[in-house]
């Protein structure tokens, strides 16, 4: 074989691999993105209407959102500033700085 045909191999592995890395990066760094701007969404209005020791639950979250119920539920299990009650309310979540610790 002649070497511009490898040369040609060698170019056109090198492309596809870079352009898949770099499709892999992108989506990566949209996925985060739309991670953080959706969890500061959520920690503003529950921050906004968990006060006074209020409970509020993943479809009233989702609801005043614009969020799906398995998204916001992802949302608040993975942020630190919100708080999943396991007392009497339980499936209820709530702003850390903003409920009464006491009424978990």
């Amino acid at each position: 074989m002649d070497s511009n045909v490898w040369d040609g191999i060698i170019v056109g592995a090198s492309g596809g691999s870079i352009a898949g890395v770099t499709v892999y990066i992108i989506q990566y760094c949209h996925e985060k993105i739309r991670e953080v701007t959706e969890m500061r969404r959520v920690n503003a209005w529950l921050r906004e209407n968990s006060t006074g020791g209020k409970w509020r639950s993943t479809r009233a979250v989702a609801s005043w959102t614009n969020l799906t119920e398995d998204r916001v539920q992802y949302l608040c299990s993975k942020s630190e500033e919100i708080q999943l009650s396991t007392g009497e309310k339980e499936g209820m979540w709530g702003h850390r700085k903003s409920i009464n610790l006491a009424d978990c």
